[in-house]
């Protein structure tokens, strides 16, 4: 399995990102030719390091030795612990949603009261680089203690009870400039909440995990892909029926 250096990530990031603004051959060759010689994969990368190049902000540690981490993680579960008490009520309007990816946008919104609810902290959608406040995207909550200015970014994640060891893909960031949300030098978090599915009308969400992201590692599979609206554009259709 490879690893490699910060310096190389943040090439590749910066490759990635001046083919986002400009097209040209100059900008797109290296990188097409780096992919080739190595399989079209980046493996065993730590996340920090990727979160680092695209931001030139630092990923840290959660200490719970020291005092604000720890308030501000205790802070964060117990929020979590009402969050499973509030929406496993029967009145919750997270019952009516179908389907389990629509479950993530309740304990957002949850969290997000919560958790802004206590004097001594912010809770906000963080804004991106432009600074427009933006939801979509990685991370979706930043938890600030007012008096420290020590920041936390808070990514929940809904995931099926027992799966943990799953091979599934359920982490995704992909590297942009301006729609970049990570602007300071913080904690990175994946708040994990498992469900047991829907029975008898209600979601059943059984316990949470907070995870810190600071030696979590990633994979790059790079495809190149489009839309469409691009595909089927009049100058380039040569014949259809009539």
């Amino acid at each position: 399995m490879k690893s490699f250096s910060p310096t190389l990530i943040l090439c590749l990031v910066s490759v990635g990102c001046a083919v986002e603004q400009s097209a040209s051959n100059a900008d797109i060759e290296p990188f097409v030719r780096w992919l080739l010689d190595d399989d079209e994969r980046l493996e065993n990368v730590r996340f920090a390091e990727v979160a680092e190049a695209v931001s030139s902000f630092k990923v840290l540690p959660v200490d719970t030795k020291k005092a604000v981490d720890a308030a501000m993680l205790r802070h964060l579960q117990a929020s979590l612990d009402a969050m499973l008490l509030e929406l496993a009520k029967p009145e919750n309007p997270i019952h009516g949603v179908g389907r389990v990816n629509e479950i993530s946008r309740h304990i957002e919104d949850f969290l997000l009261i919560r958790l802004n609810a206590a004097e001594a902290y912010e809770c906000s959608i963080p804004a991106n680089a432009t600074g427009r406040t933006q939801r979509s995207g990685y991370p979706d909550l930043r938890l600030v203690h007012t008096a420290s200015e020590r920041v936390f970014y808070i990514d929940p994640k809904v995931y099926k009870l027992g799966s943990e060891t799953s091979s599934f893909r359920s982490f995704y960031f992909e590297p942009k400039l301006e729609t970049n949300k990570i602007l300071d030098n913080a904690s990175h978090l994946i708040v994990g909440i498992a469900h047991s599915g829907k029975l008898e009308g209600r979601w059943h969400l059984d316990a949470w995990k907070v995870i810190d992201l600071i030696n979590f590692r990633v994979r790059l599979k790079a495809e190149f892909q489009s839309s469409n609206r691009e595909l089927y554009r009049d100058d380039a259709v040569l014949g259809e029926s009539q």
